[in-house]
């Protein structure tokens, strides 16, 4: 097993990571929906209906409460906070990072938002370029 796979498995070790089905229901139920996908990867695929899109360089200064970067939706600690990525590699590593922050209720998507467009849930379309003027 690699170092990183090694790094992966224990941080996923402190995450109750949610199925798609799981994350629409937090959802619904409240809880905050954090796309760190790319924009190559949001414009090519689409996204997730409600999700708030962070880029994973600056996602623990706008989702840290007490950061005075923050985004309006950061407003407790307690606040249920769902990450995903494409698979769900990234997502989890972030997630644990948030977690360190103080977030306890912080996790992300298993499979990510492939496997949350492979379970037929709600997305998106994806941008599509335009064509060139005549």
């Amino acid at each position: 097993m690699s170092h990183v796979e090694r790094l992966l498995n224990s941080r996923r070790a402190h995450l109750e990571r949610l199925t798609p089905a799981e994350a629409l229901d937090a959802q619904r139920e409240g809880a905050l929906l954090v796309d760190t996908r790319p924009v190559v990867n949001r414009a090519a695929e689409g996204g997730i209906p409600g999700a708030l899109v962070i880029d994973r360089n600056v996602l623990e200064w706008r989702l840290d409460p007490t950061s005075p970067d923050r985004v309006a939706e950061a407003d407790s600690p307690d606040r249920h906070v769902v990450l995903f990525c494409n698979e769900g590699y990234a997502s989890s590593l972030a997630a644990a990072q948030l977690q360190e922050l103080g977030l306890a209720r912080a996790t992300d998507l298993v499979g990510g938002f492939r496997a949350w467009r492979e379970a037929g849930l709600p997305v998106t379309e994806p941008e599509r370029e335009s064509a060139p003027a005549s």
